[in-house]
């Protein structure tokens, strides 16, 4: 039966070509890039968790973006160094199912996180006088609720609509982690139901993000133009260069790989492989180092830690 056949189902992690001859060097950077994400985003949290002039929104949904980017990096590393270390390939159906999951959900939560970042932006460049009465600290956390619910609510029906798919025993699947468009690309049965929902969150989440963030964005140009020395226009777009850094290392890797996923069939493996990898492992390693270095308050901090 079908319920039988996805409970004892189980998926073979591709990914990694040529793997065998290259088997200890990708582990030993896999490994070092995993403990430079983990060391980048808990040094920002304890930043902002221990100096009190921190406690303010823009730090506040720093701080949630940090979290966002040790979720993303925990849900994919594991199995990728596991598979590299132990040459264990095989994943269970059920595993597989709670990594998409977790994958996904981070995925949506970074994607709004960087939403807010860019609202944040706009009132404090186009409405500064307005700004700590608009932007509190309540409102902060009142978005950062929205943005675990609106998670929530999409991403839960994607594992339970799987679980009615039928699929062959063997399934290799193209990355080292399970991915939603991957996984029904080897199911046996009618896949039309999860593709339309699967592509409704993809518009609803990352994609109504990406629209509010590049209007936020038109507004922020056209105020910053309207002030009258080059001077002060570079002052204000200074104080988003870290954000737009933010903008472009999540959204362009995730936009080329939903279309190789949705058009690329022809494409070679490597090229998912390298974008997929992009997507989800280079936010997480430079998006403190950015933030840190952009960052004034944050790196006299970070430097006086070390020094």
């Amino acid at each position: 039966t079908n319920s039988s056949q996805t409970r004892t189902l189980s998926f073979f992690l591709g990914g990694f070509p040529a793997w065998e001859t290259t088997q200890l060097w990708s582990t030993v950077p896999l490994c070092s890039t995993y403990l430079l994400a983990l060391l980048g985003n808990l040094t920002v949290l304890s930043i902002i968790r221990a100096e009190q002039s921190f406690h303010t929104p823009m730090y506040l949904l720093l701080a949630m973006l940090a979290v966002a980017d040790l979720g993303l990096s925990t849900s994919t590393f594991p199995t990728m160094l596991r598979m590299l270390w132990l040459e264990a390939r095989e994943i269970s159906f059920g595993t597989c199912l709670a990594q998409m999951f977790f994958i996904h959900s981070f995925t949506d939560i970074e994607s709004a996180v960087i939403l807010a970042m860019a609202f944040d932006r706009y009132v404090a460049i186009c409405h500064p006088l307005q700004y700590s009465s608009i932007l509190t600290n309540s409102v902060t956390t009142k978005i950062c609720v929205a943005i675990i619910v609106r998670t929530a609510l999409v991403q839960f029906p994607l594992p339970i609509l799987l679980t009615r798919l039928c699929f062959t025993r063997v399934s290799k699947l193209s990355h080292p982690y399970c991915l939603h468009p991957d996984i029904i690309k080897h199911a046996v049965s009618d896949t039309r139901i999860n593709s339309t929902y699967g592509l409704f969150v993809l518009l609803s989440t990352l994609g109504l993000d990406l629209l509010f963030v590049l209007l936020s964005y038109l507004l922020i140009l056209k105020t910053i133009l309207n002030i009258a020395t080059w001077r002060e226009r570079l002052k204000a777009l200074n104080t988003c260069v870290s954000h737009i850094c933010a903008v472009l290392l999540f959204f362009i890797p995730m936009i080329c790989l939903s279309m190789m996923h949705r058009f690329g069939k022809h494409l070679s493996p490597q090229a998912y492989v390298f974008t997929a990898n992009l997507h989800f492992l280079a936010p997480p390693i430079l998006n403190p180092i950015v933030y840190s270095v952009k960052t004034k308050p944050i790196r006299r901090r970070i430097l006086r830690m070390f020094c």
